[in-house]
C-alpha cells in the first residue's frame, strides 16, 4: 500500500520570546508557534511563513509533517489555533507531534450528507444540526477529516442520535452514543387565527342603546353645570 503524502509544514526554530518579540515577528510575515510532545516529551518554539502555513492548513489534513529547519520530518496534528478576533487571521499555532503506531483523541468536524432528499424535508420539515463536532479515538492515521452521516433517510420529527451513525474503520466515537443527538427534524405548526363574531342583531342593539344613554348622561350633567 502506497504511502499517503502528508501536507508539509516547513519552520523555523526561534528563540525570540515574550509578547514584544511575537509581535514583531508578525509583522515580518511569520506566525509563532510551540510543537509539543516527541521523544523528550518536551516543547519546541518555532516560527513559520504565514503564506506557506495557511496554504499547508487548508488542505485540511488530519496529520501533517512537520519539518523544523530542514530537518528530519516528524508527524503532528494541529493542537490549538489562536486567530485574530476581527480579522480571523492565525495569531499563534500548537501543535503535538505524535506516534503513527499509538491512538490519540481528535476532535473531528460533523458533515451531513442528503439533506434535500430526507422525506421530512421535501414535506416541509427543517432540519437543524444538532451535533458538529464528535470526539475520537484512533491511530494518527486513521483519524478521518471528518465524520459524513447520510440524514437522507430522516422523516418529519425524526431525531438521529449517534448510535445510529456507524464509526468509520479504526475508528472509536467517545461520545455517549445515545445521549448525542446528530440531528432532528421538526415540523413548523400552523397557528390558527381566532375568528372575530360580527356584533349583529341584538348585541348591535344594545351596545348603540348604552352608547346613546351615556350620551344622554354627559349631556345632562353639562346643562346642570351650567346652571349652578
Amino acid at each position: 500500500m502506497a504511502q499517503v503524502k502528508r501536507p508539509i509544514i516547513a519552520v523555523e526554530e526561534r528563540e525570540e520570546r515574550g509578547t514584544r518579540a511575537t509581535r514583531r515577528l508578525r509583522r515580518e510575515g511569520f506566525v509563532p508557534g510551540v510543537v509539543y510532545g516527541g521523544a523528550n516529551g518536551g516543547s519546541v518554539a518555532f516560527k513559520a511563513p504565514a503564506r506557506e502555513l495557511r496554504a499547508a492548513l487548508h488542505q485540511a489534513a488530519t496529520l501533517y509533517d512537520l519539518e523544523i529547519g530542514g530537518s528530519k520530518a516528524r508527524p503532528v496534528i494541529v493542537k490549538d489555533q489562536q486567530l485574530h478576533p476581527v480579522r480571523g487571521d492565525l495569531m499563534h499555532i500548537d501543535l503535538l507531534e505524535v506516534r503513527l503506531d499509538e491512538t490519540i483523541h481528535a476532535v473531528v468536524p460533523v458533515h451531513l450528507e442528503g439533506v434535500e432528499d430526507a422525506p421530512g424535508v421535501r414535506e416541509g420539515g427543517v432540519l437543524d444540526q444538532v451535533t458538529r463536532e464528535l470526539n475520537v479515538e484512533a491511530l494518527p492515521t486513521d483519524i478521518p477529516e471528518a465524520i459524513v452521516v447520510d440524514v437522507s433517510s430522516m422523516e418529519a420529527a425524526a431525531t438521529m442520535h449517534l448510535s445510529e451513525v456507524p464509526a468509520p474503520a479504526g475508528v472509536t466515537f467517545l461520545d455517549d452514543p445515545e445521549e448525542t443527538i446528530v440531528a432532528t427534524i421538526t415540523v413548523p405548526t400552523q397557528v390558527e387565527e381566532p375568528e372575530i363574531e360580527e356584533e349583529t342583531g341584538i348585541v348591535g342593539e344594545e351596545a348603540r342603546a348604552e352608547a346613546a344613554a351615556g350620551e344622554e348622561g354627559e349631556a345632562a350633567e353639562a346643562e346642570g353645570g351650567e346652571g349652578s
